[in-house]
């Protein structure tokens, strides 16, 4: 049965077989007043994607169509959306609803909404589970609907949705731009986002990577500096130097924080986005003493906040560093399990939507 009854997208149906994607019908939630429906152009593969497949992150609703990354054209609007009208390409990223009326959403913290929806594997109201966009369609509410600005390819504005969103909002909460100094750690997916966007906002940034063959992109990318933290002794020069340390690496538990943390400026903050299937290494409350540290942490970013993203990329011309896979069943495989280990430089893109999906 095609859409508007039926949406259809590669979808797992174990855990166990977390790289076996299906092409599958799937029933979309009931379509509201202020509801869009999006004809899916391509979508980025995040590495929440991958920790929900695998079971990092527990255990999801399954069968599950992942993706949080999504860009296409708006072909259908409900009778009260004033934001998005239909031929509008938008993008729509890790989150898909919210109250809006509750006291965290008056105050532009939707996506800390206690009654927030997911983008994928998460209830509405009615038990429909929602799906994401490895898919030919989805449903959204306009409120986390974004219009995405011409000069911005697809291909580039998809990775934005959540990658983007996710490093930018503690960036812009934290007021860092000039006169401050920004360590981003782990250059990866998130963290090659953190390093255009900190020098893009006027502050003196640098890498954090244990990867020293990342150098030349890290500078291609803003950063002043990258520093080996495979090294020994690699923190001791820049003890009371940070402002701000953006850790996007997706392996923390396995790293020496104390050492980390011991770069930080007085009253500096080690801000974490990247979130890892275990645990945080065991830490004493005195090792936050020494430079009055904090450690904090974030979750996606507010409407506000990825309308002046799109904004500023739009207008300096930000790129981020992606490569593009056509969709199908080795297509979601290949990326998924590449991001799985890190071989990507440094975003995939799935693209080729009309392909398998039709126009």
């Amino acid at each position: 049965m095609p859409y508007p009854e039926m949406f259809e997208g590669y979808m797992i149906k174990d855990q166990s077989k977390w790289s076996d994607f299906e092409k599958k019908e799937f029933k979309p939630k009931k379509f509201e007043d202020r509801d869009i429906d999006i004809k899916i152009e391509c979508c980025g593969v995040c590495g929440s994607d991958v920790h929900t497949i695998t079971g990092g992150w527990g255990e999801c609703p399954l069968p599950i169509c992942v993706g949080h990354e999504v860009i296409g054209k708006a072909i259908k609007v409900g009778n009260k959306v004033t934001t998005v009208k239909v031929g509008d390409r938008v993008g729509v990223g890790a989150q898909i609803r919210a109250c809006l009326e509750c006291k965290l959403c008056k105050a532009d913290n939707e996506n800390y909404c206690p009654h927030m929806v997911d983008t994928y594997g998460a209830p509405y109201e009615d038990g429909t589970i929602a799906q994401g966009g490895y898919s030919s369609h989805i449903r959204a509410h306009e409120y986390f609907t974004f219009p995405i600005p011409d000069n911005i390819e697809s291909k580039d504005a998809g990775p934005m949705m959540c990658a983007g969103l996710t490093v930018w909002s503690p960036l812009v909460r934290a007021k860092i731009g000039p006169g401050k100094k920004v360590a981003i750690l782990g250059i990866g997916g998130l963290g090659h986002f953190g390093l255009l966007w900190a020098s893009a906002l006027g502050a003196e940034v640098y890498a954090l990577s244990h990867s020293p063959n990342k150098k030349n992109d890290a500078l291609k990318l803003g950063a002043k500096e990258l520093i080996c933290t495979k090294d020994k002794d690699w923190a001791k020069p820049w003890a009371y130097t940070f402002d701000f340390i953006l850790n996007s690496a997706d392996m923390t538990n396995e790293f020496n924080i104390q050492e980390y943390m011991s770069t930080l400026n007085v009253n500096g903050e080690f801000h974490n986005v990247g979130l890892p299937d275990k645990p945080l290494p065991q830490m004493m409350a005195q090792d936050f003493a020494p430079n009055g540290a904090k450690m904090g942490g974030s979750h996606i970013g507010n409407r506000p906040e990825m309308l002046a993203m799109l904004k500023l990329a739009s207008e300096k011309d930000i790129k981020p560093m992606i490569e593009t896979l056509d969709i199908s069943e080795k297509g979601c495989k290949e990326a998924v399990e590449r991001v799985k280990v890190n071989d990507v430089r440094y975003r995939f893109t799935l693209t080729g939507n009309e392909k398998v999906f039709g126009k």
